[in-house]
């Protein structure tokens, strides 16, 4: 008996040994291998420091109060309409020619990539022509962070693995620049490493991404919690007391609710998403209580909290992004946040109404712009001034009224976005290199439905824009400044002839494409692809160019290439002339920096 009892003890420790050893195997386990949604929020592999840690441990100097911590949206995702055209099969022909232009711009971005990383490797941007480095955007490899996602989506899986092996070693905690742009590192490195992190699964960007999501929540460490767009990180870092600014441009304060809700999803930590919604709910609050009611104005006071009180108002420059986060953030989160909807169509009216018109062109083409509006309220009335300007950058307005179409049912968002798309493809082909300048005027028509050409008028228009306004309009004197300004006809003024490598055209021809079906637009995307390549394309690589509107030489390169060529322009290039199904914005959405965010389905 005694030898059974010590055999039935020997087993119960055995038993309680093996059952010890498992638990500690277990608690040492390497939870990156775990669902995602079993990990407790900010958890992290392995032995090394938390990402972000030098941040988090950083005190606080005015916390979010207790009991006011914006929560994460629960509830089962709505079923939204579908965003995408169902295409039917493609032929032969096609394809091939699809695939051709598709290599095209593929070794159009190798090239660049393999110049940036011989040339700038770790540095934000390479200088195309002369080879050189420029470090802009905080000095943590602009290019590099950028092109992840582009090299997933190529199916550059050699090039990726070396880059995240290269970004894994980036330190977020000090900057050799006086001040960052928040703005401008939230989109670029946040966005960056969350849309890597969706794409590819890989723990290492996660780490990556909470490491920035931490020092950029640093800035929101403000008395009213809105924040520091300018944004001195040093001393930041030294625990100097910040406040927000009461000069803001509107996109600088509102473009972090993709990239923060995002990550607050992905960790479980919510605040990152109350953070911007902090924004989201201040600025929807005073939407109609502005000068011009549904649109904010392009530069806000975030130090008084007070969002209506300036007088211009734009889709383009200044404010862009603010409004195509509306309904991407409806999208995102599966419509469970409607006041994003709510927004977009209040706004989207206003802009319909007031901010689009229809410019007189020589094959009076049925296109749209978006200008600049002047508003003020007299007497309880609202007087508004259009400023017939468009720039390149407002040409990702199309691609917004095309997705917030589809997204709320709304047809007539879609027809004005095609317009938009028409409208910045013509300025392409307008030009004598087919590229659109930065910004341009023209001659607005009376009457959106109907627009007859009128000579007399451009030359009018021409004349009034030039400074001229004064003096006698003669023949001689229009033929003048437009043959020593270089304007083709339908264009009363360009004030900024330079080319910087932008992607809003090819971004909203991708978008509506995508949406439409249209096969026009494909071989739009082509002629504007060539164009750009052939004109910007340097020993290296790809420069901006200072002026598109000559004809006798080449164009004048500014040795600069900024990381959303190849985190955007070639991006939307390439997913152009891709299979539908790649990238689709039935499963994600972009942020302005081009880097797709997964959308949360039923």
């Amino acid at each position: 008996m005694l030898s059974l009892t010590r055999r039935r003890n020997g087993l119960y420790l055995l038993a309680g040994l093996i059952f010890t050893f498992v638990l500690l195997s277990y608690r040492n386990l390497d939870r990156d291998y775990l669902p995602l949604r079993l990990q407790p929020p900010g958890f992290r592999s392995g032995t090394k420091p938390a990402a972000g840690s030098r941040w988090r441990r950083l005190k606080t100097q005015y916390p979010v109060p207790a009991g006011s911590m914006r929560q994460l949206p629960t509830g089962t995702p709505l079923a939204l309409p579908r965003v995408q055209k169902t295409f039917g099969p493609e032929s032969d022909t096609d394809r091939g020619t699809r695939l051709i232009r598709q290599q095209r711009v593929k070794d159009a971005f190798l090239r660049c990539w393999n110049a940036y990383r011989a040339n700038a490797w770790m540095s934000d941007e390479l200088r195309p022509v002369t080879g050189g480095r420029r470090d802009v955007f905080g000095g943590w490899g602009a290019t590099l962070v950028d092109s992840l996602d582009t090299l997933w989506i190529m199916g550059l899986r050699t090039e990726f693995d070396e880059a995240v092996a290269a970004v894994a070693n980036i330190s977020f905690d000090t900057t050799k620049l006086k001040e960052i742009s928040v703005f401008e590192t939230n989109i670029r490195y946040l966005g960056g490493f969350l849309a890597a992190y969706d794409l590819s699964g890989d723990k290492r960007l996660l780490d990556k991404a909470i490491e920035v999501g931490e020092m950029l929540y640093v800035a929101f460490d403000t008395p009213n919690r809105m924040p520091v767009t300018r944004w001195d990180l040093n001393g930041a870092a030294r625990g100097r007391k910040q406040e927000a600014s009461s000069h803001v441009l509107l996109a600088e304060l509102g473009t972090f609710s993709l990239e923060f809700t995002r990550l607050s999803m992905i960790t479980g930590d919510p605040k990152w998403f109350d953070a911007s919604q902090r924004i989201t709910e201040a600025l929807h609050k005073q939407q109609n209580q502005t000068h011009l009611p549904g649109m904010w104005p392009v530069v806000v006071d975030a130090k008084e909290m007070k969002f209506n009180q300036h007088t211009d108002h734009t889709l383009g420059a200044m404010a862009d992004s603010w409004f195509e986060y509306l309904p991407k953030m409806y999208a995102m989160v599966g419509g469970l946040l409607p006041e994003y909807r709510e927004m977009y169509e209040v706004a989207m009216s206003a802009a319909i109404r007031h901010n689009l018109f229809r410019p007189m062109v020589p094959g009076e083409d049925n296109i749209l712009m978006s200008g600049l509006v002047h508003a003020r309220t007299r007497n309880g009335e609202t007087e508004t001034k259009l400023r017939p300007e468009s720039q390149h950058l407002v040409c990702f307005a199309g691609g917004l009224l095309a997705l917030g179409g589809r997204l709320i049912e709304k047809q007539l968002h879609i027809d004005k976005g095609e317009k938009i798309t028409d409208g910045c493809v013509w300025a392409y082909k307008a030009m004598p290199l087919g590229i659109m300048p930065e910004t341009f005027y023209v001659v607005p028509c009376q009457s959106i439905t109907e627009c007859k050409w009128d000579e007399k008028k451009w030359v009018e228009g021409v004349v009034e824009m030039s400074g001229s306004g004064n003096e006698k309009v003669s023949s001689e004197k229009a033929k003048s400044i437009i043959e020593y300004k270089r304007f083709p006809k339908g264009f009363t003024a360009i004030p900024d002839t330079r080319y910087h490598l932008r992607p809003e055209a090819i971004e909203s021809v991708f978008v509506l494409y995508r949406i439409t079906g249209r096969k026009d637009l494909v071989e739009s995307a082509w002629d504007m692809f060539q164009a750009i390549d052939s004109n910007t394309r340097t020993e290296l690589a790809n420069s901006a160019l200072m002026d598109i509107t000559v004809t006798e030489q080449a164009p004048t390169m500014s040795d600069t290439m900024e990381s959303f060529w190849l985190g955007e322009t070639l991006k939307y290039f390439y997913l152009t002339f891709s299979e539908p199904d790649l990238i689709s914005l039935d499963e994600y959405v972009f942020n302005t920096e081009a880097h797709p965010l997964k959308r949360l389905l039923p």
